[in-house]
């Protein structure tokens, strides 16, 4: 029998689903060309705020992750058996699937060796996840016994370190120099804080940034968020939306209007695409802040009726596979209104709902396959 269900987690699911396919929908108006190009000032404005409005999708998924998974409540050999099946398997599969259908198959096998291919550059979320499974069960005997106010002085420690992209913006204004992987994706060099150099990169604050916040806060809600009321929550979250939203948005225009002095279209490197993107890092403060809004929000949905098992559990129950295996329908849909409409928003949203549908239809028929469906989709 399949345990109870968390109800708010699968709304969640489903529509932070939807929100990766509004960033990626976004994407063809903000990078093109040489890597980085916006046509018009219009183009500008629309991919701030609908790439800004939606950027807490991944953190969202990871904190969904942490409340149910964190901490572990069975051995550590099972643990990893479960995720492998569910987590492991599907993105090896989707992996090989993307290696042949972009690009030169033998260099993308190669790359796969050392990081994701390019093309598919969404499943760098799953080596990120994969990444807090294996600390998990070693972080769990704590968790299990941690108090509330020694758990909110590491997330305060965690909330600082979400300030320092703006930080090294700050102390060093001058244009960051770039290395690239072997998949071609760009690295700043960054300016050295509290303990870097160039033969150290794990500063003070290396071990208690990142996405490891995030796992925090699902073990936070999960021990203490009934204590915040509905009518807190609301009046907590709402402004911590709109000043994280006002953060990601003003960081990505500012940049982009900066570099632009009024003149478009604006053609660069996609280097310049990843300091136009300095606001909009997933684990910086104004996505924090929009992310954990959300989630304090989200948190008091209890509804759970006719749309609820018809659509919202299903399509929850596949968000995995669907997020596996969007691009291929995004891509098409993305380069179809493009050639059709000529009006920026409509193109996006049109992108966006449009993959959605495609991918959710496709998804569960996919795991309806008898035996092999779970291993396709998760």
């Amino acid at each position: 029998m399949e345990k109870k269900r968390i109800v708010w987690t699968d709304w969640l699911r489903v529509m932070a689903c939807f929100m990766v396919m509004v960033v990626h929908s976004t994407e063809p108006f903000y990078l093109g060309g040489d890597g980085a190009f916006i046509a018009s000032a219009g183009d500008a404005w629309w991919s701030a705020f609908f790439d800004s409005l939606v950027r807490s999708c991944v953190p969202l998924f990871v904190i969904a992750s942490a409340y149910l998974q964190f901490p572990v409540h069975y051995s550590t050999g099972e643990f990893f058996r479960r995720r492998a099946v569910r987590i492991l398997v599907p993105f090896v599969i989707w992996s090989v699937f993307y290696a042949f259908y972009w690009g030169e198959p033998i260099s993308n096998f190669k790359d796969l060796v050392f990081n994701f291919n390019y093309n598919a550059g969404h499943l760098w979320f799953v080596y990120m996840l994969i990444g807090l499974y294996l600390i998990m069960p070693l972080l769990s005997p704590w968790a299990e016994k941690v108090g509330k106010k020694e758990l909110s002085v590491y997330i305060g420690i965690w909330l600082f370190t979400t300030l320092i992209p703006f930080i090294r913006d700050w102390v060093d204004p001058s244009s960051l120099a770039f290395t690239y992987g072997p998949t071609g994706i760009p690295n700043p060099a960054k300016y050295p804080l509290w303990g870097e150099a160039s033969w150290n990169e794990f500063g003070t604050f290396y071990y208690v940034s990142g996405f490891v916040g995030y796992m925090l806060a699902g073990l936070w809600l999960r021990k203490f968020g009934s204590e915040i009321s509905a009518k807190k929550s609301l009046a907590i979250g709402i402004p911590g939306f709109l000043a994280g939203f006002a953060i990601t948005f003003g960081g990505f225009v500012r940049r982009v209007f900066q570099m632009a002095d009024g003149q478009f279209p604006v053609g660069t490197g996609v280097h310049d695409a990843v300091w136009w993107e300095t606001s909009w890092t997933f684990c910086s403060i104004g996505v924090v802040l929009m992310a954990l809004s959300i989630v304090l929000m989200m948190k008091n949905v209890k509804a759970d009726g006719v749309v609820y098992r018809k659509l919202v559990l299903p399509i929850s129950k596949i968000s995995y596979g669907m997020y596996l295996g969007h691009m291929v329908a995004l891509a098409f849909y993305a380069s179809l209104f493009a050639g059709l409409i000529s009006c920026t928003p409509v193109v996006i949203l049109l992108t966006a709902v449009s993959s959605y549908v495609t991918v959710a239809v496709a998804a569960w028929v996919l795991s309806k396959i008898p035996y092999v469906g779970k291993y396709i989709i998760g």
